[in-house]
């Protein structure tokens, strides 16, 4: 059979079998895959019969209808003929690249309509083998015992209050509690060639993804780390979690077979807990790359951005001239059709409301000006926007709960020569949305870093030129200014290049990465004042864990030497160091929101101290215990000491007459006792002979 022969040869090819893998699950079910045989084929029934007069012509229409979801391998369709009417059976089998593109085909065209009379019925090749197992006699299905399975966020119950951490070291990933009272981690769960590139937190910090050369698995529990749920897609790259946590992206390009096409990109999106493909999204790499650069190929990442809060209803992506919004509840576009802004070049959602943020660069040959306009969904209507005059970069920076968005513009001077950067400052939540405009007291200091306070209304920014640059800070909101942005301090010539705010606002590090060495000052806003300074030499990454209470600093395999990670406390005290080789990744858990209201939050808040004589207790329990360690400590080295001094003692005893005889008898040790006297020696060192001829002495 025809069919047969060309799914033999698309299953005996070399797969993964030297894949590096320690997971028998997914060894075992990749070759229980290539035995089945017709993974990636579908039948395709309801077709029109017809006879060899309009044979290809509906062949045609078949791979046009089909050939625009997967890529349909060559002689990969059959469509079988009646020997004896010489029409078609009204059926056909078409042969994908892929058990993906066959499934998604399934999943799109089952009950498409061609006609009035032919409706398609379709339907994977693999399942008639399980049709065909049905037994004849109807059997009572065996109900299992329920066996609950691990609360996911039972790890958050923890009765130290610590938190979790996952670092990747050579080709070990290991999780971590952060014992900072032990003044060490505590391993959690380790494992080998747990991932092939890279793992991933979900926002909310329930599941750890990990992303395989087959697709991408989600992990989740407090110690065991079971495989949840796997996602198919073949040689993803990236992926990305929507805010709640409910949908995975995963996306991949492709290198085409004629060098003089293009990449294409792949993205799914997953519904986390099912891993059912929500939809699916295929084209030229140029097609995802428009508006803004980075990314992998020239792709922005991530090609989708989703709308604010935790239910995601939206997200949405940038094309030319239009940003294309779709709503989770159909996975279509919002309204049938893209929101069409000629030019645009960049889009940010809200964090927490369905409020797009635009920036359009200047068109007509700078007759038009530049524009930033918030928009919003669902009913796409023009809030707010500013025009912006002599533009030559924009970018947009939230704050954390939505209140304010800030604009940060670099304008040409008059004579186009050389730039200078502002900043326009909406205030979200008032009435009209007003836009407030800062300038730096020297308009042409080069803004090297700018950052919100999480949750506050202060902003820092770090401006001027290295190697040591200025900070300012800023306030939103003041006793005596309302609604307006007053400077609150500057600080002169501070080795810094890079900002980040604890997660509680406060406190912020001002870090000097890369040429400034992994300078690092702790700063509290509150007080205006630095509470310590420390180097963490050569760092990579800065990264506050979810609470503000410790800080973590590494330096990861960019740089050969010093690899590792160091945790501080938030007021800048080193706590301790974990050198590891080839160190590639450190990701703090992430926590959910707080179950509390903010009424509750502000009485704990008053009665700290009431709720703090407990874990005062506990800190002072954990410091005998760790005074008790040390006493310990210094007495196993005591015992060491006195056990070698011993062991000395006995030696220089043996030894005794051997030292007497090298005194010629003498019997004390003690050099006191000695008169020392000095000796002269001659030794004679050479002798030399020299002929001296009698006759020539005479003359």
């Amino acid at each position: 059979m025809r069919l047969c022969g060309q799914s033999k040869r698309v299953l005996s090819g070399e797969g993964n079998k030297n894949l590096i893998c320690d997971d028998e699950d997914v060894i075992e079910s990749e070759n229980l895959d290539f035995d089945s045989g017709f993974e990636n084929v579908i039948v395709v029934d309801n077709l029109p019969v017809v006879g060899l007069d309009k044979f290809e012509k509906l062949e045609g229409v078949i791979r046009k209808i089909f050939g625009q979801i997967g890529t349909i391998k060559e002689k990969g369709l059959w469509m079988p003929l009646n020997q004896d009417t010489q029409k078609t059976h009204g059926y056909c089998f078409i042969e994908f690249s892929s058990k993906q593109e066959a499934e998604s085909a399934k999943e799109k065209t089952n009950g498409y309509k061609l006609d009035r009379s032919h409706i398609f019925a379709v339907n994977m090749f693999d399942d008639f083998n399980r049709y065909m197992k049905v037994p004849d006699e109807w059997a009572p299905a065996e109900i299992k015992p329920y066996t609950p399975g691990e609360n996911l966020q039972k790890w958050l119950t923890d009765e130290k209050a610590r938190d979790q951490f996952v670092i990747r070291s050579g080709t070990d990933t290991e999780v971590l509690w952060n014992d900072a009272r032990q003044l060490k981690p505590e391993l959690v769960y380790s494992r080998r060639h747990w991932t092939e590139k890279f793992v991933q937190w979900s926002p909310l910090g329930t599941y750890l993804a990990t992303v395989h050369r087959q697709g991408a698995a989600v992990w989740g529990g407090a110690a065991t780390f079971n495989r949840l749920m796997r996602y198919a897609h073949p040689q993803v790259h990236l992926i990305d979690f929507s805010p709640g946590e409910k949908y995975l992206v995963t996306y991949s390009s492709h290198e085409p077979s004629n060098p003089r096409d293009t990449q294409t990109v792949v993205l799914n999106i997953f519904d986390v807990q099912t891993g059912k493909v929500m939809r699916e999204f295929k084209g030229r790499a140029d097609e995802f790359a428009t508006g803004g650069t980075g990314g992998l190929a020239g792709v922005t990442w991530p090609v989708f951005r989703w709308s604010g809060g935790r239910q995601a209803k939206y997200f949405a992506r940038i094309g030319k001239n239009a940003v294309s919004v779709y709503e989770t509840e159909t996975f279509g576009l919002l309204d049938k059709k893209s929101i069409k802004v000629e030019n645009v070049m960049d889009f940010s959602w809200s964090p927490t409301d369905a409020i797009l943020a635009l920036f359009v660069p200047e068109g007509g040959g700078g007759n038009q000006p530049a524009r930033v306009s918030l928009l919003q969904i669902p009913e796409k209507q023009e809030v707010r926007q500013k025009n912006l005059f002599s533009v030559s970069d924009c970018k947009m920076y939230w704050q954390s709960n939505g209140d304010y968005l800030a604009v940060k513009v670099d304008r040409y001077t008059k004579t186009k020569k050389s730039t200078y950067t502002g900043f326009e400052l909406f205030r979200i939540k008032e009435r009209d949305i007003p836009i407030e405009v800062l300038e730096l007291e020297n308009k042409n200091d080069k803004i090297i870093a700018f950052a919100w306070e999480p949750k506050g209304h202060r902003f820092a920014v770090i401006h001027g030129d290295s190697p040591r640059p200025d900070v300012s800070f800023y306030t939103m909101r003041t006793a005596h200014h309302t609604g307006r942005v007053s400077k609150l301090t500057t600080l002169k010539g501070k080795q810094a290049n890079a900002l980040y705010w604890s997660p509680t606002g406060r406190f912020i590090i001002l870090a000097g990465m890369r040429g400034f060495n992994g300078q690092l000052e702790f700063y509290n806003v509150d007080e205006l004042e630095t509470m310590a300074t420390g180097e963490h030499f050569m760092a990579t990454d800065v990264e506050w864990d979810p609470t503000g209470r410790y800080v973590a600093t590494s330096v990861t395999s960019v740089h050969e030497m010093e690899n590792g990670f160091h945790i501080w406390s938030f007021h800048g005290k080193l706590l301790y160091r974990i050198p590891r080789d080839h160190f590639y990744q450190f990701l703090w858990r992430p926590r959910p929101p707080t179950l509390l209201s903010p009424e509750k939050e502000e009485e704990i808040s008053k009665n700290l101290k009431k709720y703090s004589k407990k874990y005062e207790a506990e800190d002072q329990d954990v410091s005998l215990l760790l005074n008790e360690q040390d006493r310990e400590k210094r007495r196993l080295l005591q015992e060491e000491w006195d056990g070698w001094l011993k062991e000395w003692k006995q030696l220089h005893e043996e030894e005794k007459i051997y030292r007497q005889d090298l005194r010629d008898g003498e019997p004390s040790d003690a050099e006191e006792e000695y008169e020392a006297k000095e000796v002269e020696v001659e030794e004679i060192l050479d002798v030399t002979e020299e002929i001296v001829n009698f006759a020539d002495e005479q003359e």
